[in-house]
């Protein structure tokens, strides 16, 4: 059990800090955040803020240790946020290996997952 805990606090603990520090652009409107998201992708400006607090607010989610049903929403909104990122981009850009970069937090996200489901299972 320690070894999936330890293993499942790595993949998280990084995958959070992703989400967290990719996120602060968002919130902040930085040009670069606003020239990806609407000028490259086309979502519409006022989306962006909004997308970097929920994505802030799931990664603190997925670290609390409690709140069951809270955690499971969380991953589910990070995993959506990850796959359509995913899609707009390969519409967007094309089957580029940039595109593909993004697959590496798919997997941590599902890699978290199913060690807190493994984790979980094993203390109760």
């Amino acid at each position: 059990m320690k070894r999936i805990t330890l293993i499942y606090w790595i993949v998280t603990g990084l995958f959070a800090a992703f989400m967290i520090f990719s996120s602060i652009s968002n919130v902040t409107l930085a040009p670069e955040a606003v020239a990806m998201l609407s000028d490259h992708l086309g979502y519409p400006k006022y989306i962006i803020p909004f997308l970097g607090a929920a994505k802030i607010l799931g990664a603190i989610a997925i670290l609390v240790p409690s709140f069951r049903r809270i955690k499971e929403w969380a991953y589910a909104g990070l995993f959506f946020d990850l796959v359509g990122a995913f899609f707009s981009l390969l519409q967007v850009d094309g089957p580029q290996p940039s595109v593909f970069f993004m697959l590496i937090f798919i997997g941590m996200l599902l890699a978290s997952y199913f060690l807190w489901h493994k984790k979980i299972a094993t203390v109760a």
